[in-house]
């Protein structure tokens, strides 16, 4: 049967900078489940109550206890703090019993239980929740860090997915939450977890996160998005000229060289800036449609004119870094464009497979961080009105 379900990292998870650990565990395990939404939030109080006491009124009634930590948990880490909210990122899946396999994904709260030497590392709680108890005997928790969150019944699915809609959709996309202390030195920048990275169920996009994440800068952003041509157009606007002008030249030679072999004949250099203009450019130009292409699925060229401002027809991973010279700082993880020439140990260096499939953006300047941010509509996330279609 096919449901809807989701999982929440901890606040705490975020603060350290576990968030591409945790996605690369769980997203290789998905297989046919659908991720159909992902955003950075920050409950108010009322949503924090409301969620908390989802834990008791859907209790396993075999294990109380657990009902009851997380309910102080959810309070007591979720609340908001001196009327500052707390990141959490949410995920949103849809698929076959998608309630029960994210469950298992995700492990049993507990695991201590059954003894310390029989965990495997196995469940992403496994690897990053911790649960300490006062004695041997087990009777009283002292700390408790769940690392994340996702129902176990389908009735507590819908149930808090409800609630999480509903606070959702008129809250912000990007989550400010914090006062700097110097705000002038603090940028923020725009990076896009490309589409060849969501062809099939892998680590991919949690270790690169995973490694955006030795920057120190915060994800204030998140979200699934799917480019339409209109918006690569203009999202990749600057590089059409910055191709013709890089490899329109070198081809017009490639050409000249051509012709004259095939025919025997000589062309003069008063000739050359034609070569350019025709064939030069038109070498450049398709490789500029190819970079829409890649990040829409479709070919400028082949789309109808009524569907150029439709969603493409792949998805990428936008997010938002904040905090001191976020541009630098970004990119210098990131890489140069060309994978060949980026340093050992960078995004690209790892990833990329060439200039036109290098695996992630970042933008290049704090001003082009806001026009990028404009184009993808970064203060627009639809997984509110989302959830509420899949629940109906």
């Amino acid at each position: 049967m096919e449901e809807v379900s989701y999982v929440i990292i901890t606040p705490y998870t975020i603060i350290r900078s576990r968030t591409g650990g945790v996605l690369a565990r769980l997203l290789p395990r998905l297989q046919d489940l659908v991720l159909e939404g992902a955003r950075m939030v920050a409950f108010d109080e009322e949503t924090t109550k409301a969620y908390a006491e989802s834990m008791l009124r859907f209790k396993n009634e075999s294990v109380p206890k657990s009902a009851e930590l997380l309910h102080d948990y959810i309070i007591n880490n979720f609340m908001p703090t001196n009327g500052r909210p707390h990141r959490a990122l949410m995920l949103f899946f849809r698929g076959e019993n998608a309630v029960r396999r994210l469950s298992d994904i995700v492990g049993a709260l507990m695991p201590e239980r059954r003894g310390i030497e029989s965990i495997t590392g196995e469940t992403i709680r496994d690897t990053y929740a911790d649960i300490i108890w006062d004695s041997p005997d087990k009777n009283f928790v002292t700390y408790f860090e769940p690392a994340v969150l996702a129902p176990r019944s389908r009735e507590a699915a819908n149930y808090n997915l409800k609630i999480f809609a509903d606070f959702l959709e008129n809250q912000p996309n990007l989550v400010r939450n914090i006062v700097y202390p110097n705000p002038s030195l603090i940028e923020r920048t725009l990076v896009i977890i490309k589409p060849d990275n969501w062809k099939y169920a892998s680590s991919r996009p949690g270790t690169i996160i995973d490694m955006f994440s030795r920057t120190g800068l915060r994800i204030i952003g998140c979200k699934l998005y799917q480019m339409s041509v209109n918006e690569a157009l203009e999202f990749y606007g600057p590089v059409k000229e910055a191709l013709r002008s890089k490899l329109a030249p070198g081809m017009a030679e490639k050409g000249k060289d051509l012709l004259e072999r095939k025919f025997g004949i000589k062309i003069p250099e008063s000739k050359m800036q034609q070569l350019v203009e025709s064939f030069g450019y038109s070498f450049s130009d398709d490789q500029f449609y190819k970079i829409i292409e890649f990040m829409t699925g479709i070919r400028p060229e082949d789309c109808a004119t009524d569907d150029m401002d439709n969603p493409g027809t792949v998805k990428c991973m936008v997010l938002v870094y904040e905090g001191e010279n976020a541009v630098e700082r970004i990119r210098e993880v990131l890489g140069p464009t060309d994978p060949a020439k980026a340093p050992g140990g960078t995004i690209r260096r790892d990833f990329g497979h060439d200039v036109m499939v290098n695996t992630a953006h970042a933008s290049d300047s704090t001003d082009n961080a806001i026009r990028e941010m404009g184009i993808v509509k970064i203060e627009n996330n639809e997984i509110g009105k989302i959830i509420k279609k899949y629940l109906k």
